[in-house]
């Protein structure tokens, strides 16, 4: 890895580590960034998995106010998070490269999907729970647990825009403020990525230098997000998403 290469890997750590904290989907990110690189793919993913550990619990650090009060349904979501984390892990593994390298551009279009029309849910759900006087289950219920359970798979496989799938979740299933969610969000991202990283220990094959240079720069990310996040405005970040998701499926299908 040249000195360019390793200054764009930890610049993209940074970027990683402070839309995590904020919403999500910093792996479309770091992701492209390694493949750029010449990692393989699944060097790339297992590699960018724990290395944004450090980020993830650094930006749950930085939302340590909003997490008071909120013990029981971090043991009780985390516990699910953990299980659907290592099962994802294991298909990562389990599945042929072949079927990685052309699921992932998939999982991204629908992740950028996600990103892209998530204000329109958000107020069409708004809407429909005004018009039928309806209020959000204040534990979410067995359908927010199966929906993490998913959710948790599909971020210890590859984890494009999966904070953005809690928040959706969360934020449809549990009557509480936005950035309390935020910030248990941060904590069951911390959790999916450490699991399927101790995973990957044992039976992958990492590129240190890049795990190093994101987790330093993903760490620093954290606490810039929790700091800055709420100022920055929404749709220059959907956008910078946006454009660094269809960058990483050009690379995907055309590299």
């Amino acid at each position: 890895m040249s000195i360019w290469e390793a200054l764009a890997v930890f610049a993209a750590g940074i970027g990683a580590g402070t839309i995590n904290t904020i919403v999500g989907s910093g792996t479309l990110i770091t992701f492209p960034v390694l493949l750029a690189t010449g990692l393989p793919p699944i060097t790339a993913n297992v590699s960018n998995a724990l290395g944004l550990v450090p980020g993830s619990i650094s930006g749950a650090i930085g939302y340590r106010r909003e997490l008071k009060g909120q013990k029981a349904r971090v043991l009780r979501l985390g516990a699910v998070a953990l299980v659907g984390g290592l099962i994802g892990a294991i298909l990562l593994l389990a599945l042929p490269s072949s079927a990685f390298d052309a699921i992932v551009p998939v999982l991204i279009g629908l992740a950028l999907v996600l990103v892209l029309f998530q204000p329109r849910i958000a107020a069409a759900v708004k809407r429909r729970r005004e018009q039928t006087g309806t209020e959000a289950h204040p534990d979410g219920g067995p359908a927010l647990l199966v929906g993490l359970l998913l959710a948790s798979m599909y971020g210890g496989y590859f984890g494009a825009a999966q904070g953005v799938l809690y928040l959706s979740l969360m934020g449809l299933l549990l009557h509480d403020d936005l950035q309390r969610i935020n910030a248990v969000k941060n904590i069951l991202g911390a959790l999916v990525n450490g699991v399927a990283a101790v995973f990957f220990l044992f039976v992958a094959d990492f590129d240190w230098t890049a795990v190093l240079l994101i987790a330093v720069g993903s760490t620093l990310g954290g606490q810039l997000g929790a700091k800055v996040g709420r100022k920055l405005p929404p749709t220059v970040l959907r956008g910078v998403i946006i454009a660094v998701g269809i960058v990483a499926i050009l690379q995907l299908t055309l590299g």
